[in-house]
């Protein structure tokens, strides 16, 4: 099967941090629930739905906070949102070794998609609304042998799809949670991975 690399989009391509707080805020003053902008920022991963179970939103509330935010997040995190240092080029690196690129996020679709198209990046695949073990559902549909993440859900999406997990400390997670979760390679940050990609490859 050809080469295939799978990436986690929040904080391992980008960063979305300030539209995030500023989102969640918003949300929460509109539906009067505690819903704090920047503790969501700074833990980023998990799906919404396990998020606002975390806040204690009412389960019947749920829905609609999910909607709302999907909703707000067009014009307000995705201008603010930046690409992480070396994101396009460890996207580029792959492109250059002939392989495929794939963005495998817990975040809706069609906002991911809005993030690539902001920042005029072309992936083979995007898959949104994938979380831990689906993420490695979705890594073996694709035959990725290799899968790039921030958090240690994205290391247990590795796991199940028996690729090589690179974690970044550019998220939530430090070298030794990454490790602890499973990571086989640690990088500071993306600027380092198409020096190990080359490795890999030559391995």
């Amino acid at each position: 099967m050809s080469l295939a690399v799978g990436f986690d989009l929040d904080m391992t391509l980008i960063d979305p941090r300030p539209g995030m707080v500023l989102a969640m805020n918003m949300l929460a003053a509109e539906s009067g629930l505690r819903l704090p902008g920047e503790h969501f920022a700074e833990h980023l991963g998990p799906p919404l739905e396990m998020i606002f179970r975390g806040y204690e939103a009412p389960e019947e509330r749920i829905p609609w906070l999910i909607d709302r935010f999907r909703a707000l997040y067009p014009e307000i995190v995705v201008p603010a949102t930046v690409a992480l240092p070396g994101a396009a080029a460890a996207l580029d690196a792959v492109r250059a070794a002939g392989g495929r690129t794939l963005v495998v996020t817990g975040k809706h679709g069609p906002n991911a998609a809005r993030h690539l198209a902001a920042f005029g990046w072309q992936v083979d695949v995007l898959v949104g609304e994938r979380w831990a073990a689906a993420k490695g559902e979705t890594l073996l549909e694709h035959g990725a042998s290799v899968f790039v993440g921030d958090h240690g859900g994205d290391m247990a999406g590795a796991r199940v799809a028996g690729a090589v997990a690179v974690g970044v400390t550019t998220g939530p997670c430090d070298a030794a949670e990454l490790r602890a979760e499973g990571a086989d390679v640690v990088l500071a940050a993306l600027t380092e991975f198409p020096a190990w990609f080359t490795g890999y490859l030559a391995c």
